[in-house]
């Protein structure tokens, strides 16, 4: 696999080895070994998959410690604008975005470390989406952002009118007005020890 480093530190993308021929094609989606070699040790425990239709909004979200989660994306049917927001104080990146889009034909990842926000919108007629988290859910932890928070100017590719949210989806804080962020350096120390400690 191949993965794209993007503007924001950890957030990544990936491209499998796609072995295509008449019969049609061959890719491993999840390689344990080959993830952590390439892009971060962990241990993913749990698979999500949702069924939205075009302008389905669901972001922008993210979970507190101690029950923060990493998510590896990706889209199995259909196309979306997949979105990471920078929520690290501190981080040289701070409240900035990286979008990329996914589709069942491009096959691409998309790797969303801790410390991030995220969200994605439905550009085709139906999708089905796909991700790994490495921590169980825990609603006591959810957080989110506005998804149309000016300060972060975020170009969902669909116009607002036919932007779709679910009732909690509507009344997310903008980023300046959050209460509870995650710290850039607390993380970067975290960082430091855990390579220390595998070492």
């Amino acid at each position: 696999m191949e993965v794209i480093k993007t503007a924001l530190e950890g957030v990544v993308i990936i491209e499998p080895c796609v072995f295509a021929d008449a019969r049609g094609y061959f890719f491993e989606s999840f390689s344990q070994k080959e993830f952590e070699e390439k892009v971060y040790k962990t241990t993913f425990v749990q698979d999500n998959e949702s069924k939205s239709s075009y302008g389905v909004l669901r972001g922008l979200h993210f979970q507190k410690p101690p029950f923060a989660q990493s998510k590896l994306v990706r889209v199995v049917q259909g196309a979306v604008l997949d979105v990471a927001v920078d929520i690290r104080k501190g981080s040289p990146t701070f409240g900035q975005h990286v979008a990329v889009e996914l589709t069942a034909g491009n096959h691409r990842q998309f790797f969303v470390p801790r410390g991030f926000a995220h969200g994605f919108v439905v550009l085709s007629e139906e999708v089905v989406f796909q991700y790994k988290c490495d921590n169980f859910y825990a609603p006591q932890s959810e957080g989110a952002l506005a998804w149309d928070d000016p300060d972060l100017a975020i170009d969902w590719q669909v116009p607002a009118d036919k932007i779709l949210l679910s009732e909690k989806d509507k009344v997310h804080v903008r980023l300046k007005d959050a209460d509870w962020l995650f710290d850039y350096k607390e993380d970067m120390y975290r960082s430091i020890k855990m390579t220390e400690n595998e070492i």
